[in-house]
């Protein structure tokens, strides 16, 4: 296998499998009440940071590598103070990965080298995966980490076995 080949693998496997697993292990176990809850003012609650990946994931690689039209509301994801239950805003996001795993699929590898202009920045068709990958998981352990306030101990990615993290999140269970 190449490494482009390799590297839109990997990118399809964390937004299509990993990231959205661990996020709905997350809402299957948070507290009622707690999706829109903030912290303060200039905090984000779990539920604006699922309408935030949605956003980022359809303008960055839907619209942006994929050429669909852009009308992403960025502010309204932020602004957000109520909406949707988590089963319709992970619907959602998972539509959204659908679409963005069918262009990352059809992608030829040359594509990768080629520029495009997304949120007003030149950058190339491999920077903006990257992009999103990276900022995909920032947005993950941020759920993780606001329903690990609101659940204690209700969820645990990893056991510690002989000093090697092993996950318990990617069982044949988890797939969905």
């Amino acid at each position: 296998m190449n490494l482009a080949q390799r590297f839109l693998d990997r990118s399809r496997h964390f937004l299509t499998y990993e990231y959205p697993t661990k996020i709905q292990h997350c809402l299957d176990v948070l507290p009622a009440g707690a999706l829109w809850s903030r912290a303060n003012e200039s905090s984000n609650s779990i539920g604006n940071l699922l309408l935030h990946l949605s956003g980022n994931v359809r303008q960055w690689i839907v619209s942006g590598v994929g050429g669909a039209p852009d009308q992403r509301r960025r502010s309204a994801e932020f602004g957000a103070t109520d909406g949707a239950d988590a089963a319709a805003l992970m619907a959602a996001l998972r539509a959204t990965l659908r679409e963005t795993d069918a262009v990352l699929a059809a992608l030829p590898h040359h594509v990768l080298a080629e520029q495009r202009v997304i949120q007003g920045r030149e950058v190339l068709v491999f920077d903006a995966i990257y992009h999103v990958v990276e900022h995909f998981s920032m947005h993950t352990g941020q759920i993780i980490l606001l329903t690990k306030t609101a659940a204690v101990g209700s969820i645990q990615f990893y056991e510690d076995a002989g000093g090697k993290a092993v996950p318990t999140w990617g069982r044949e269970s988890d797939a969905r």
